[in-house]
């Protein structure tokens, strides 16, 4: 069953509302914070020792073995807090890429977005 005038005057205004929406949360950045490799082989480490003494807290059995299988989870959980903080990026950086900047040089994800609205406007 085909739609009406109306109704597809009013899909086509949804799917335009989405695609600019769509087109802002993707355009949106972490800013000045990203993941650090450091913390995540940090927490990498700690979680799989928090896996470890999970298991050796099942072998142990009784009243120590839930003593350690708690402090592993733990230890698991802030291996993996550790890993997916983002740290502040430091200014350092910033400054020795020179003259990069977001006007000489737009982003991967402003790229695809120009293509994306490029080809959306030529339907």
């Amino acid at each position: 069953m085909p739609l009406s005038e109306q109704e597809q005057r009013l899909l086509d205004e949804m799917e335009r509302h989405l695609m600019q929406n769509e087109a802002d949360v993707v355009s949106a950045h972490a800013g000045d914070r990203a993941l650090s490799y450091r913390n995540l082989i940090y927490g990498a480490l700690l979680l799989l020792a928090g896996v470890g003494g999970l298991i050796v807290g099942v072998v142990v059995g009784n009243i120590g073995g839930i003593i350690i299988g708690v402090v592993a989870f733990a230890a698991m959980l802030g291996g993996l807090m550790l890993a997916l903080t983002p740290v502040r990026r430091s200014g350092d950086r910033d400054a020795a890429a020179g003259s990069t900047s977001k006007e000489s040089s737009p982003s991967f994800m402003d790229r695809m977005n120009d293509r994306w609205d490029r080809r959306h406007e030529e339907h």
